[in-house]
């Protein structure tokens, strides 16, 4: 394995922890990337953090912003108003097209209203085209990420990479791709030849792992579940994707080995997991 690790953390994966305790612990990690939780910041003022940020070191390789849907989904259902929604996302892209150009921003499409399917393909062509022609305008990418069928009519319409594709290739921008999660599309017929065939179109990636799942939100660290990680990782490499590899973990706290328990403990481990991973794709 030559050269740095290319290995950014999500601030979703320390749970209700603060902006500022996890610029501290990313730094403590060692870390170079980092991808920002909208959310996490000052909804009035998030310009001292935004700064906290640019003095840390990190680099951001992605943004949650803080309403990313297009349509209602089971932690944001409101406003119900795509339009609306698509609103919101604009002064997204607008702050972080300011401080961070070039960075991509991960959407997912919502649950289809009232499980039109042929409605919510049109409505996301139409609000994304707009969207990706306002990001190309402010420097940033726009990234939408297809969900794991167990989300569907919850968070997603869009369960496969098949069904993203069909949305990039309706939209036909530049500045709209795709972002993998391998949690959610690893076990996609035929996966490795729909990463092969997006190789342009990808624009970020998000890793854990997968064992049956005790509640929605309930992942694992790399290497601990049943994920092929190294095969589908080596197939991404072999793309000639050259961004941060991010690791999401989503967790509640319910559970009795919650990984938003012991953040540190998650992102070290995370880290060091990830790292004998990545030694094996590059063997």
């Amino acid at each position: 394995m030559n050269g740095a690790l290319p290995f950014g953390v999500s601030q979703y994966t320390t749970g209700p922890q603060s902006f500022e305790k996890d610029l501290a612990l990313f730094r403590e990690a060692g870390l170079d990337f980092i991808e920002v939780c909208e959310a996490k910041l000052d909804l009035q003022d998030p310009e001292p953090q935004i700064q906290q940020l640019k003095d840390s070191g990190l680099r951001v390789s992605s943004v949650q912003p803080r309403l990313h849907s297009l349509f209602p989904d089971v932690p944001r259902p409101l406003p119900k108003s795509p339009r609306e929604r698509m609103g919101a996302l604009r002064k997204t892209i607008e702050l972080f097209g300011r401080h961070f150009p070039g960075v991509t921003l991960v959407t997912i499409s919502g649950a289809a209203p009232d499980q039109d399917y042929s409605l919510a393909y049109r409505v996301a062509a139409q609000e994304y085209r707009e969207i990706a022609l306002i990001a190309a305008a402010n420097g940033v990418r726009i990234a939408i990420e297809p969900l794991n069928p167990i989300l569907m009519n919850l968070d997603t319409f869009l369960c496969s990479i098949a069904h993203a594709e069909r949305v990039i290739e309706s939209v036909d921008h530049l500045q709209f791709g795709l972002f993998l999660d391998l949690w959610h599309v690893w076990e996609d017929a035929d996966v490795t030849r729909l990463i092969e065939q997006n190789a342009e179109r990808i624009f970020g990636v998000h890793i854990s792992d997968w064992r049956d799942p005790r509640a929605i939100g309930d992942r694992y660290l790399p290497g601990e579940g049943i994920l092929p990680l190294v095969g589908l990782l080596r197939t991404i490499r072999k793309t000639g994707y050259a961004g941060a590899y991010t690791l999401e973990i989503f967790s509640e706290a319910h559970l009795v080995d919650s990984l938003w328990a012991d953040p540190r403990r998650t992102v070290i481990e995370g880290k060091n997991a990830f790292a004998k991973i990545w030694e094996k794709v590059c063997d």
